[in-house]
């Protein structure tokens, strides 16, 4: 079964307010750079829990997915969280 592993992203939000992630570091200080995102597509996170995104990002030069899962909260400046399944 597959489970979360929430990472660290540095995303880059436009002027249109869309949030493209740039690079994923691990816990443990790899740091992966994204060389592009392919697709997008609105996916609550595991068991509909909250609502979130998904990316489908190349990372050396493979597909893996990146999910955002938006905060439930309604404590200002908590916006979301990022995480990639394992497993």
């Amino acid at each position: 079964m597959a489970r979360r592993i929430f990472v660290h992203v540095n995303s880059d939000i436009d002027i249109g307010g869309f949030m493209m992630p740039k690079a994923i570091r691990w816990k443990d200080g790899r740091i992966f750079n994204i060389e592009t995102v392919t697709d997008f597509r609105p996916a609550n996170s595991l068991a509909g829990r909250l609502p979130g995104d998904c990316y489908t990002v190349v990372i050396g030069g493979k597909t893996k997915y990146l999910y955002f899962e938006r905060s439930g909260s309604r404590v200002p400046g908590c916006f979301g969280r990022w995480f990639v399944l394992v497993g």
